[in-house]
């Protein structure tokens, strides 16, 4: 019987946001790899793309012109997954079996710049900090709709992800509902607010600044890690260092901090495999019920797919399907990887 070794034995990690598992199997990375590789594209995209239904001018599918936009643009999804309409439903109790009842909600499309060509690791700070004034006037807006309890701001990053247009975007998700995550989160931290009258990530980045080993960056304002429970190969999280509940009560400082990190570990994935890094990410806060909820705190989930190289991605399947989520490399180990890597982007250093 051998002494257990956290970074060669294969273990469970808990997370407490969801009260959720997720297996490490640490040695597991050493298997050689036959399966599917994915395609990666090389082309070098045009500052403006005139068949592209993002770019400034053109048409987009549902026939309307954008405008000539310089900085930032928002508009309804033309292909939205929820609709405002308001719908007469009766719930029918007799069924046991087949529950269902309808979702308002609206749904937008934010393009971060007219350029074709810029994801947010190659913008300027100040273009990152226009982005976020973005986000914070639409979670405003939208929050203040009477029907409005939750808004989903999130970006899915390249065609891996299921990205449709490479015009650089992300979208904006508002419903009546909090949706199945953000509730178990919901749930997870006003649990441990409510026993200790602080924020659990308060008192979790306290814990990872002081162990060390899976921060990547951190700032004034902001620490970027990988979470001790991560999932996904490279997943990370941007969380505030002050106990902050929303985007909208950022300082201009921390809205400065915020554009810098979210630019550096950007830039860091971009140079892990010199390509255009693709993820799904999302920003969790407080839900827009009216309420204050003071057990929320600001934090931000990056979940990239991408394993050994720019062409090899972890697969959620068949154990991960029907038992918990499981990851190979450690995150101890993603974190040291993501954190040596330069915060110059490897295009600039190309053309250096």
């Amino acid at each position: 019987m051998k002494n257990f070794d956290i970074n060669e034995d294969p273990h469970r990690r808990f997370n407490p946001l969801i009260n959720e598992w997720v297996l490490v199997s640490p040695h597991r990375a050493k298997r050689p790899w036959q399966g599917q590789n994915e395609t990666i594209s090389t082309e070098e995209l045009p500052k403006y793309d005139p068949t592209c239904y993002l770019c400034p001018g053109n048409v987009r599918a549902n026939g309307m012109n954008n405008p000539q936009y310089e900085s930032s643009f928002v508009f309804e999804n033309d292909f939205a997954a929820m609709k405002q309409d308001e719908i007469i439903f009766e719930e029918d109790i007799k069924h046991t079996f087949f529950k269902a009842k309808p979702e308002q909600g609206i749904s937008r499309v934010v393009c971060f710049s007219p350029r074709h060509d810029l994801t947010l690791p190659e913008m300027e700070i100040a273009d990152i900090e226009n982005i976020i004034r973005t986000w914070q006037k639409e979670y405003t807006d939208l929050g203040n709709i009477k029907f409005i309890n939750h808004v989903q701001i999130f970006e899915n990053k390249g065609s891996v992800m299921g990205c449709s247009n490479p015009h650089p975007h992300g979208q904006i998700w508002a419903q009546s509902s909090l949706p199945t995550q953000v509730e178990k989160t919901q749930n997870s931290l006003k649990l441990y607010y409510d026993k200790n009258q602080k924020t659990l990530l308060e008192d979790y980045v306290k814990a990872e600044l002081k162990a060390g080993d899976r921060i990547v960056i951190e700032n004034d304002h902001f620490v970027a890690l990988v979470p001790f429970w991560a999932i996904w190969p490279y997943e990370t999280m941007i969380i505030s260092k002050r106990a902050v509940n929303k985007i909208t009560n950022f300082t201009a400082d921390e809205s400065t901090a915020f554009a810098k990190i979210l630019k550096e570990l950007t830039t860091k994935y971009d140079n892990l495999f010199n390509t255009s890094f693709p993820y799904s990410s999302g920003i969790h806060q407080s839900p827009t019920d009216g309420l204050i909820h003071p057990e929320w705190h600001f934090h931000m989930h990056f979940y990239p797919p991408l394993l050994r190289s720019a062409t090899v991605k972890k697969f959620m399947v068949g154990y991960e399907m029907l038992g918990e989520s499981q990851r190979d490399i450690t995150p101890e180990k993603s974190a040291e990887i993501l954190r040596q890597l330069s915060d110059v982007h490897y295009k600039s250093l190309v053309k250096a």
